[in-house]
């Protein structure tokens, strides 16, 4: 794997610290819904299905 590339999978899994943290987490713990879901469980997959796609398309580029 290319060094950009890892670098790239390091920035991600830091941001992904700092997003999934306490204090972060605990502003999206509100009332209310998002297409019927609960806005704190919306917003938690929502950032991990991010995290996912973000990760598939660099690691898709490293192996073209």
């Amino acid at each position: 794997m290319k060094k950009r590339h890892e670098q790239k999978l390091i920035v991600l899994s830091i941001a992904l610290f700092m997003l999934f943290n306490i204090p972060f987490i605990l502003i999206f713990n509100l009332e209310g819904a998002v297409f019927g879901i609960p806005t704190f469980f919306f917003s938690v997959f929502s950032i991990w299905l991010l995290s996912i796609v973000i990760s598939f398309i660099v690691l898709k580029r490293h192996y073209e």
